[in-house]
């Protein structure tokens, strides 16, 4: 019998890539990737008439994604050098609570011309916080209703996911929201795409869209949010809810002309761009937390039970695998900090040494400040560039930096922010523990995995082993191995993770000498997290106030 391929199509936050997977062992055969042509747009609406954005915004382009998709999907099997004929699924994972309007034909909003130059009939990213004010009226009737499912929220609703958004719309851009049928992931829309079905995926669901039980929350409670909104779900989010691995439908012969496949072979359920990640590390079982390392971290783990956790990011029934709890953390700037910096504070002499050494300024930075023992440098930093997500799940919260001299060298900075996010993750991790989930085994993957150095740091400051991901591809190949069960060629993706996917052992491990350094720069981090983030001072909440009234003032 001839060997049978599948293909994982990973969509980023800054492009997409196809792989194509060998459904035997995972082996990876051919790949390609292509930014979207609209990247982010979070300053000016460049799609439309250039207009600035409030800067809460982050926004994006429905058709950069089919763009991608007929790109990267034909390149990808020219390079495996593969008979198409034996592409038997097709499996997508997305940046998750990625949302978007659209007709009732799954046509974005943002592609008719009365609202092409509408902010509000895009596609609003994950770190799109424009719907803080939204967020936080959300907890408030929550904890005031006493609704029980906050605590798969760790009490606190964040503005990156589907109903701040869906809400933000509402009352932003009431026309919009009118107009459109449908409120849907893009997560979700992009299988819609491949296979001509909306189908909700559990996973995505439940984390992005308080679906918790098998059922969202009560029109009552939308109702209190805002009378119009009563009828959300019903009106723009029904759909049938699958589970991961399960098949959404068969690729229609449209989209198999585009993408040069069969027609009918299996298109999976689709799922969150980082929890794809877990199958191909070989990271499901209960202990093993994966961490998915690049522009954010997000860290998911699975456990036998489901316990509400103050600070948790979500708890969700199958959310990573089928029969266990799975319970997601994360930071929302985390390479975006690093680059940050590079584009930012980075003088013109550091690039000049990096062109002349042909190394990356990233890499440069990395090697200068390695050089320094831990707390040579004399600061301290909050990663909150983005706002927190994990513990304190706040949005509104910004970053901090604290110690600078006029002696303070551009390294010290950049060192000081790898060891800041390495900190954010020890409070997530520690704050698992504290409430009984089990985490032994940290298994990393994600573009930051070239950092040597970051990792030994997060191995040190957490005390705990970092194996991590034997592919550098684990996004589209976790995709992939989801598409293979979709296509029946594994029972389930415990089985297909076990054949398909790879994973090093211990590749990092805790030296304790620097450890013990770790925890006295630790203890400070603590200090300055809970002083602003607890409210202690909100001078953070201060100044975004006064950002967003001189904005408002500008515009209108």
């Amino acid at each position: 019998m001839s060997e049978k391929y599948v293909i994982g199509i990973d969509f980023g936050t800054l492009s997409g890539r196809a792989t194509v997977v060998r459904v035997s062992d995972g082996r990876e055969l051919g790949s390609a990737i292509m930014e979207y042509p609209h990247g982010v747009m979070d300053r000016t609406l460049t799609a439309g008439d250039n207009q600035q954005l409030p800067p809460d915004f982050a926004l994006q382009v429905p058709a950069d994604y089919i763009e991608v998709l007929t790109t990267v999907v034909p390149e990808a099997v020219r390079d495996a050098n593969v008979d198409a004929s034996n592409i038997i699924g097709v499996g997508t994972d997305f940046t998750s609570a990625s949302t978007l309007p659209t007709d009732e034909n799954g046509v974005p909003l943002c592609e008719r011309e009365e609202f092409k130059n509408n902010p509000h009939a895009y596609v609003k990213m994950w770190k799109h916080h424009g719907g803080t004010e939204q967020a936080e009226r959300a907890i408030a009737i929550a904890e005031a209703r006493g609704e029980m499912w906050l605590g798969r929220y760790g009490g606190r609703i964040s503005s990156e996911i589907v109903i701040p958004k869906a809400l933000e719309t509402l009352e932003k851009a009431p026309e919009v929201y009118e107009s459109m049928d449908y409120y849907v992931e893009a997560v979700d829309w992009i299988v819609w795409q491949l296979c001509g079905k909306l189908i909700h995926s559990a996973a995505p669901a439940g984390y992005k869209a308080l679906r918790q039980n098998d059922q969202f929350p009560s029109e009552e409670y939308f109702a209190e949010l805002n009378p119009q909104f009563r009828t959300f779900i019903a009106d723009k989010f029904d759909a049938p809810v699958l589970q991961l691995g399960e098949r959404a439908g068969g690729l229609t012969e449209e989209m198999a002309d585009a993408l040069g496949l069969p027609a009918g072979i299996a298109v999976a359920v689709g799922q969150i761009d980082a929890h794809v990640t877990a199958p191909a590390a070989q990271a499901v079982e209960p202990g093993q937390m994966t961490a998915i390392m690049g522009t954010s971290n997000v860290y998911i783990v699975n456990g036998k039970t489901a316990r509400d956790i103050p600070g948790v990011f979500g708890i969700t029934n199958g959310g990573i695998s089928a029969g266990l709890w799975g319970y997601e953390g994360g930071q929302t700037g985390v390479g975006d900090i690093f680059a940050w910096i590079v584009d930012n504070i980075v003088p013109g002499e550091y690039q000049n040494e990096a062109n002349r050494r042909g190394i990356t300024v990233h890499e440069l930075l990395t090697e200068k400040g390695s050089e320094q023992e831990i707390g040579e440098h004399g600061l301290i930093a909050l990663d909150w560039h983005n706002g927190n997500r994990s513990i304190l799940n706040n949005g509104s919260l910004s970053g901090t930096l604290i110690g600078m001299t006029l002696n303070t060298r551009p390294e010290e900075i950049y060192r000081a922010y790898l060891e800041a996010t390495g900190f954010g993750l020890r409070v997530i991790i520690e704050n698992f523990l504290e409430h009984g989930v089990e985490i032994n085994e940290i298994v990393a993957a994600g573009g930051l995995l070239k950092n040597k150095f970051l990792m030994q740091i997060y191995a040190d400051i957490t005390r705990i082993p970092l194996s991590i991901s034997g592919s550098k591809l684990a996004g589209s190949l976790g995709a992939a191995i989801y598409g293979a069960v979709a296509a029946g060629a594994y029972p389930n993706v415990y089985d297909a993770a076990r054949a398909m996917g790879s994973k090093i052992d211990h590749a990092y491990v805790p030296n304790e000498e620097n450890a013990k350094k770790y925890d006295l720069l630790y203890e400070e981090y603590l200090t300055l997290h809970d002083y602003f983030g607890r409210g202690a001072n909100d001078v953070m909440y201060r100044l975004k106030e006064i950002q967003r009234s001189i904005h408002e003032r500008k515009n209108n």
